[in-house]
Protein backbone atom coordinates (compact mmCIF):
# COMPACT_ATOMS: atom_id res chain seq x y z
CA UNK A 1 0.00 0.00 0.00
CA UNK A 2 1.76 3.27 -1.20
CA UNK A 3 0.81 6.06 0.46
CA UNK A 4 2.23 9.70 -1.20
CA UNK A 5 2.40 11.87 1.79
CA UNK A 6 1.91 15.47 0.65
CA UNK A 7 1.67 18.47 3.52
CA UNK A 8 1.77 21.42 2.22
CA UNK A 9 1.76 25.02 3.95
CA UNK A 10 0.48 25.97 6.74
CA UNK A 11 -0.74 24.05 9.49
CA UNK A 12 -0.18 21.30 6.83
CA UNK A 13 2.45 19.88 8.00
CA UNK A 14 1.23 19.71 11.38
CA UNK A 15 -2.23 17.75 11.11
CA UNK A 16 -0.63 15.16 7.91
CA UNK A 17 1.79 14.18 10.75
CA UNK A 18 -0.76 13.21 13.22
CA UNK A 19 -2.65 11.58 11.17
CA UNK A 20 0.34 9.38 9.82
CA UNK A 21 1.17 8.64 13.61
CA UNK A 22 -2.21 7.38 13.82
CA UNK A 23 -1.90 5.08 10.33
CA UNK A 24 1.35 4.01 11.99
CA UNK A 25 -0.26 2.73 15.06
CA UNK A 26 -2.35 0.38 13.39
CA UNK A 27 0.13 -1.78 12.55
CA UNK A 28 -0.30 -2.30 9.06
CA UNK A 29 2.17 -2.60 6.64
CA UNK A 30 2.31 1.12 4.61
CA UNK A 31 5.01 2.58 1.98
CA UNK A 32 5.10 6.10 2.27
CA UNK A 33 7.03 8.80 0.87
CA UNK A 34 6.78 12.78 1.46
CA UNK A 35 7.15 15.25 -1.44
CA UNK A 36 6.65 18.76 -1.07
CA UNK A 37 3.68 20.95 -2.79
CA UNK A 38 2.03 24.12 -2.76
CA UNK A 39 4.06 27.02 -1.72
CA UNK A 40 6.51 25.22 0.26
CA UNK A 41 7.11 23.42 -3.40
CA UNK A 42 7.05 26.87 -5.01
CA UNK A 43 9.93 27.94 -2.58
CA UNK A 44 11.75 24.82 -3.58
CA UNK A 45 12.04 24.38 -6.43
CA UNK A 46 9.73 27.69 -8.37
CA UNK A 47 6.79 25.34 -9.17
CA UNK A 48 3.40 24.39 -6.79
CA UNK A 49 3.37 21.13 -8.47
CA UNK A 50 7.15 19.94 -9.19
CA UNK A 51 7.14 17.03 -11.61
CA UNK A 52 8.65 14.55 -9.12
CA UNK A 53 5.52 15.47 -6.86
CA UNK A 54 3.28 14.77 -9.92
CA UNK A 55 4.65 10.97 -10.55
CA UNK A 56 5.13 10.27 -7.01
CA UNK A 57 1.24 10.74 -6.26
CA UNK A 58 0.86 9.09 -10.13
CA UNK A 59 2.37 5.97 -8.69
CA UNK A 60 0.63 5.99 -5.10
CA UNK A 61 -2.25 3.88 -4.52
CA UNK A 62 -3.82 6.60 -2.47
CA UNK A 63 -2.59 10.53 -1.36
CA UNK A 64 -2.88 12.25 2.05
CA UNK A 65 -2.87 15.85 1.70
CA UNK A 66 -2.73 18.52 4.13
CA UNK A 67 -3.24 22.51 2.75
CA UNK A 68 -2.18 24.69 0.37
CA UNK A 69 -2.19 28.40 0.76
CA UNK A 70 -0.49 31.64 2.06
CA UNK A 71 -1.24 34.86 1.96
CA UNK A 72 2.15 35.96 1.19
CA UNK A 73 2.06 34.07 -2.57
CA UNK A 74 -1.22 35.99 -3.31
CA UNK A 75 1.08 38.27 -5.34
CA UNK A 76 2.30 35.45 -7.72
CA UNK A 77 0.87 35.05 -11.06
CA UNK A 78 -1.84 32.74 -11.02
CA UNK A 79 -0.56 30.08 -12.30
CA UNK A 80 2.67 29.47 -10.14
CA UNK A 81 -0.24 30.15 -6.75
CA UNK A 82 -0.41 27.50 -4.48
CA UNK A 83 -3.88 26.70 -5.30
CA UNK A 84 -2.86 25.59 -8.42
CA UNK A 85 -1.06 22.28 -7.21
CA UNK A 86 -4.60 20.95 -5.22
CA UNK A 87 -6.46 21.62 -9.26
CA UNK A 88 -3.61 20.35 -11.13
CA UNK A 89 -3.43 16.85 -9.47
CA UNK A 90 -7.26 16.65 -9.85
CA UNK A 91 -7.09 17.48 -13.62
CA UNK A 92 -3.88 15.07 -13.60
CA UNK A 93 -5.08 12.38 -12.25
CA UNK A 94 -8.47 12.39 -12.88
CA UNK A 95 -10.22 13.15 -9.60
CA UNK A 96 -13.76 13.33 -10.40
CA UNK A 97 -15.31 12.51 -7.38
CA UNK A 98 -15.45 14.60 -4.26
CA UNK A 99 -17.03 12.57 -1.32
CA UNK A 100 -17.23 15.30 1.79
CA UNK A 101 -19.42 14.07 4.78
CA UNK A 102 -21.10 16.07 6.96
CA UNK A 103 -21.55 14.46 10.52
CA UNK A 104 -22.25 16.28 13.59
CA UNK A 105 -21.19 13.50 16.32
CA UNK A 106 -23.05 13.32 19.65
CA UNK A 107 -20.71 15.08 21.32
CA UNK A 108 -20.50 18.26 19.49
CA UNK A 109 -24.03 19.19 19.30
CA UNK A 110 -23.43 22.11 20.83
CA UNK A 111 -20.68 23.73 19.10
CA UNK A 112 -22.66 24.16 16.14
CA UNK A 113 -23.85 27.22 15.01
CA UNK A 114 -27.34 25.67 14.61
CA UNK A 115 -29.58 24.46 17.64
CA UNK A 116 -28.80 21.22 19.28
CA UNK A 117 -31.95 19.45 17.99
CA UNK A 118 -31.63 20.77 14.16
CA UNK A 119 -28.33 18.88 13.84
CA UNK A 120 -28.46 15.97 16.25
CA UNK A 121 -27.20 12.84 14.55
CA UNK A 122 -27.09 14.65 11.24
CA UNK A 123 -25.18 12.45 8.60
CA UNK A 124 -25.01 14.01 5.32
CA UNK A 125 -22.80 13.31 2.49
CA UNK A 126 -22.45 16.03 -0.59
CA UNK A 127 -20.83 14.19 -3.79
CA UNK A 128 -18.95 17.44 -5.94
CA UNK A 129 -18.40 16.98 -9.47
CA UNK A 130 -14.35 17.90 -9.84
CA UNK A 131 -12.58 18.15 -12.69
CA UNK A 132 -15.44 20.64 -14.71
CA UNK A 133 -17.60 23.66 -14.10
CA UNK A 134 -16.51 27.18 -14.32
CA UNK A 135 -13.15 26.19 -12.69
CA UNK A 136 -12.12 24.14 -15.94
CA UNK A 137 -14.04 25.89 -18.54
CA UNK A 138 -12.19 27.45 -21.40
CA UNK A 139 -11.59 30.07 -22.60
CA UNK A 140 -11.32 32.47 -20.14
CA UNK A 141 -9.55 35.39 -19.15
CA UNK A 142 -9.29 38.92 -19.76
CA UNK A 143 -9.97 41.44 -22.42
CA UNK A 144 -11.76 44.40 -23.85
CA UNK A 145 -15.90 43.83 -24.00
CA UNK A 146 -16.87 43.40 -27.66
CA UNK A 147 -20.48 45.02 -27.39
CA UNK A 148 -22.84 46.17 -25.20
CA UNK A 149 -23.17 49.53 -23.08
CA UNK A 150 -19.65 49.20 -21.98
CA UNK A 151 -18.32 47.73 -24.91
CA UNK A 152 -13.85 48.50 -24.85
CA UNK A 153 -14.16 48.40 -21.05
CA UNK A 154 -11.50 45.61 -19.34
CA UNK A 155 -13.67 42.62 -18.35
CA UNK A 156 -12.78 39.18 -17.22
CA UNK A 157 -14.68 35.88 -17.89
CA UNK A 158 -14.94 32.63 -17.15
CA UNK A 159 -17.03 29.52 -18.81
CA UNK A 160 -19.16 27.32 -17.34
CA UNK A 161 -19.44 23.99 -18.91
CA UNK A 162 -20.33 20.27 -18.70
CA UNK A 163 -20.29 17.39 -21.25
CA UNK A 164 -22.39 14.37 -20.69
CA UNK A 165 -20.10 11.75 -19.91
CA UNK A 166 -18.92 14.10 -17.04
CA UNK A 167 -22.09 14.15 -15.95
CA UNK A 168 -22.98 11.20 -16.16
CA UNK A 169 -20.31 9.50 -14.38
CA UNK A 170 -20.77 11.46 -11.20
CA UNK A 171 -24.55 11.02 -11.43
CA UNK A 172 -23.67 6.91 -11.60
CA UNK A 173 -21.69 7.47 -8.42
CA UNK A 174 -24.18 9.55 -6.48
CA UNK A 175 -26.67 6.92 -6.84
CA UNK A 176 -24.64 4.31 -6.16
CA UNK A 177 -23.63 6.08 -2.69
CA UNK A 178 -27.41 6.70 -2.26
CA UNK A 179 -28.05 2.93 -2.63
CA UNK A 180 -25.64 2.23 0.08
CA UNK A 181 -27.20 4.69 2.84
CA UNK A 182 -31.36 5.55 2.90
CA UNK A 183 -31.54 5.62 -1.10
CA UNK A 184 -32.54 9.05 -1.19
CA UNK A 185 -30.72 11.72 -3.43
CA UNK A 186 -30.51 15.43 -4.16
CA UNK A 187 -29.31 16.46 -6.91
CA UNK A 188 -28.69 20.74 -6.94
CA UNK A 189 -29.03 22.72 -9.86
CA UNK A 190 -29.74 26.32 -10.73
CA UNK A 191 -31.68 25.03 -13.85
CA UNK A 192 -34.21 28.30 -14.13
CA UNK A 193 -30.93 30.60 -15.10
CA UNK A 194 -28.18 28.28 -16.37
CA UNK A 195 -28.43 26.42 -19.49
CA UNK A 196 -25.50 23.90 -18.00
CA UNK A 197 -27.49 23.16 -15.24
CA UNK A 198 -30.56 22.07 -17.47
CA UNK A 199 -28.27 20.14 -18.98
CA UNK A 200 -27.31 18.83 -15.69
CA UNK A 201 -30.52 18.42 -14.64
CA UNK A 202 -31.70 16.33 -17.84
CA UNK A 203 -29.00 14.21 -17.32
CA UNK A 204 -28.91 12.71 -14.13
CA UNK A 205 -33.19 12.38 -14.71
CA UNK A 206 -31.98 10.37 -17.38
CA UNK A 207 -29.61 8.41 -15.66
CA UNK A 208 -32.18 7.58 -12.42
CA UNK A 209 -34.31 5.44 -14.81
CA UNK A 210 -31.24 2.77 -14.18
CA UNK A 211 -32.04 3.68 -10.24
CA UNK A 212 -35.58 3.46 -9.68
CA UNK A 213 -34.85 2.05 -6.07
CA UNK A 214 -33.61 5.40 -5.35
CA UNK A 215 -35.46 8.55 -4.63
CA UNK A 216 -34.58 11.51 -6.56
CA UNK A 217 -35.40 15.18 -6.14
CA UNK A 218 -33.93 18.21 -7.55
CA UNK A 219 -33.39 21.08 -5.99
CA UNK A 220 -32.08 25.02 -6.69
CA UNK A 221 -28.42 26.06 -5.49
CA UNK A 222 -30.18 29.03 -3.33
CA UNK A 223 -32.99 27.07 -2.00
CA UNK A 224 -30.61 24.24 -0.95
CA UNK A 225 -28.74 26.42 0.49
CA UNK A 226 -31.00 27.75 2.73
CA UNK A 227 -32.42 24.47 3.13
CA UNK A 228 -29.19 23.03 4.68
CA UNK A 229 -29.76 25.70 7.65
CA UNK A 230 -33.24 25.31 8.23
CA UNK A 231 -33.70 22.14 8.19
CA UNK A 232 -29.98 19.77 7.24
CA UNK A 233 -31.31 16.52 8.48
CA UNK A 234 -34.21 16.24 5.38
CA UNK A 235 -30.71 15.56 3.36
CA UNK A 236 -29.02 12.57 2.71
CA UNK A 237 -26.99 12.48 -0.61
CA UNK A 238 -26.72 15.42 -2.54
CA UNK A 239 -24.81 15.90 -5.87
CA UNK A 240 -24.08 19.03 -7.74
CA UNK A 241 -21.39 20.22 -9.82
CA UNK A 242 -18.04 21.99 -9.00
CA UNK A 243 -18.61 25.53 -7.74
CA UNK A 244 -22.25 24.78 -5.94
CA UNK A 245 -20.34 21.43 -4.34
CA UNK A 246 -17.42 23.71 -3.03
CA UNK A 247 -19.91 26.58 -1.41
CA UNK A 248 -22.46 24.11 -0.15
CA UNK A 249 -20.16 21.59 1.37
CA UNK A 250 -18.30 24.46 3.08
CA UNK A 251 -21.21 25.60 4.95
CA UNK A 252 -21.86 22.05 5.62
CA UNK A 253 -19.48 22.28 7.49
CA UNK A 254 -20.45 24.58 9.90
CA UNK A 255 -23.28 22.36 10.94
CA UNK A 256 -21.41 20.14 12.76
CA UNK A 257 -19.51 22.59 14.91
CA UNK A 258 -16.10 23.27 12.86
CA UNK A 259 -14.93 22.39 9.22
CA UNK A 260 -11.77 20.95 11.62
CA UNK A 261 -14.15 18.06 11.89
CA UNK A 262 -14.55 17.37 8.03
CA UNK A 263 -12.35 14.75 5.78
CA UNK A 264 -13.01 14.59 2.11
CA UNK A 265 -11.87 11.91 -0.32
CA UNK A 266 -11.39 12.70 -4.25
CA UNK A 267 -11.32 9.91 -6.30
CA UNK A 268 -11.12 8.73 -9.82
CA UNK A 269 -12.39 5.83 -11.53
CA UNK A 270 -9.62 3.07 -10.42
CA UNK A 271 -10.73 4.47 -6.61
CA UNK A 272 -7.09 6.09 -6.63
CA UNK A 273 -7.23 8.99 -4.38
CA UNK A 274 -6.68 12.30 -2.57
CA UNK A 275 -7.28 12.51 1.14
CA UNK A 276 -7.83 16.18 2.38
CA UNK A 277 -9.30 17.81 5.59
CA UNK A 278 -11.80 20.08 4.08
CA UNK A 279 -9.97 23.08 5.44
CA UNK A 280 -7.66 25.45 4.56
CA UNK A 281 -4.18 26.13 5.63
CA UNK A 282 -4.83 28.66 8.43
CA UNK A 283 -1.47 30.55 7.96
CA UNK A 284 -2.34 32.71 10.79
CA UNK A 285 -2.49 29.86 13.20
CA UNK A 286 0.35 27.99 11.48
CA UNK A 287 3.22 26.64 14.43
CA UNK A 288 0.69 27.40 17.40
CA UNK A 289 0.03 23.57 17.91
CA UNK A 290 -3.76 24.15 18.02
CA UNK A 291 -5.15 23.07 14.95
CA UNK A 292 -7.79 20.48 15.14
CA UNK A 293 -6.17 17.46 13.11
CA UNK A 294 -9.43 15.26 13.52
CA UNK A 295 -10.59 15.80 9.95
CA UNK A 296 -7.23 14.43 8.33
CA UNK A 297 -6.79 11.65 10.54
CA UNK A 298 -10.80 11.01 9.17
CA UNK A 299 -9.69 11.55 5.70
CA UNK A 300 -6.96 8.76 6.27
CA UNK A 301 -9.90 6.56 7.64
CA UNK A 302 -11.96 7.43 4.19
CA UNK A 303 -8.54 6.98 2.19
CA UNK A 304 -8.47 3.23 3.80
CA UNK A 305 -12.03 2.70 3.20
CA UNK A 306 -12.44 3.74 -0.75
CA UNK A 307 -8.22 3.66 -2.10
CA UNK A 308 -6.30 0.85 0.38
CA UNK A 309 -9.60 -1.78 1.16
CA UNK A 310 -9.08 -1.75 5.11
CA UNK A 311 -12.48 -1.38 6.04
CA UNK A 312 -12.00 -2.55 9.10
CA UNK A 313 -9.03 -0.37 10.29
CA UNK A 314 -11.20 2.25 8.57
CA UNK A 315 -13.54 1.72 11.15
CA UNK A 316 -11.70 1.54 14.01
CA UNK A 317 -10.37 4.83 13.19
CA UNK A 318 -13.33 6.53 13.52
CA UNK A 319 -14.62 4.49 16.91
CA UNK A 320 -11.35 6.24 17.93
CA UNK A 321 -12.52 9.65 17.42
CA UNK A 322 -15.66 9.22 18.52
CA UNK A 323 -13.97 7.57 22.21
CA UNK A 324 -11.57 10.68 22.08
CA UNK A 325 -14.42 13.20 21.54
CA UNK A 326 -16.35 11.45 24.33
CA UNK A 327 -13.64 12.00 26.83
CA UNK A 328 -14.30 15.66 26.91
CA UNK A 329 -10.86 16.57 24.46
CA UNK A 330 -11.39 19.71 22.25
CA UNK A 331 -9.34 21.83 20.32
CA UNK A 332 -9.63 25.15 20.54
CA UNK A 333 -11.82 25.48 17.32
CA UNK A 334 -14.14 22.75 19.40
CA UNK A 335 -13.78 23.58 22.70
CA UNK A 336 -16.36 24.40 25.21
CA UNK A 337 -16.72 24.97 28.92
CA UNK A 338 -16.44 21.78 31.06
CA UNK A 339 -14.23 19.81 28.53
CA UNK A 340 -10.57 19.54 27.65
CA UNK A 341 -8.83 21.73 25.94
CA UNK A 342 -5.69 20.08 24.19
CA UNK A 343 -2.90 21.25 21.24
CA UNK A 344 -2.70 19.22 17.78
CA UNK A 345 0.10 16.57 18.62
CA UNK A 346 -1.71 15.80 22.10
CA UNK A 347 -5.17 15.14 20.11
CA UNK A 348 -3.41 12.94 17.94
CA UNK A 349 -1.70 10.97 21.20
CA UNK A 350 -5.45 10.29 22.14
CA UNK A 351 -6.07 9.07 19.06
CA UNK A 352 -3.61 6.38 19.03
CA UNK A 353 -3.75 5.74 22.44
CA UNK A 354 -8.04 4.92 21.94
CA UNK A 355 -7.02 2.97 18.96
CA UNK A 356 -5.52 0.26 21.94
Amino acid sequence: MKIAILPGDGIGPEIVAEAVKVLQALGLRFEMETAPVGGAAYEASGHPLPDSTLNLAKAADAILFGAVGDWKYDTLERALRPEQAILGLRKALGLFANFRPAICYEQLTHASSLKPELVAGLDILIIRELTGDIYFGQPRGRRGAPDGAFAGAEEAFDTMRYTRPEIERIAHVAFQAARQRSKRLTSVDKANVLETFQFWKDIVTEVHKGYPDVELSHMYVDNAAMQLVKAPKAFDVIVTGNMFGDILSDEASMLTGSIGMLPSASLNDKKQGLYEPSHGSAPDIAGKGVANPLATILSAAMMLRFSLNQAEAANRIETAVKKVLAQGLRTPDIYSEGTTRVGTAQMGDAVVQALA
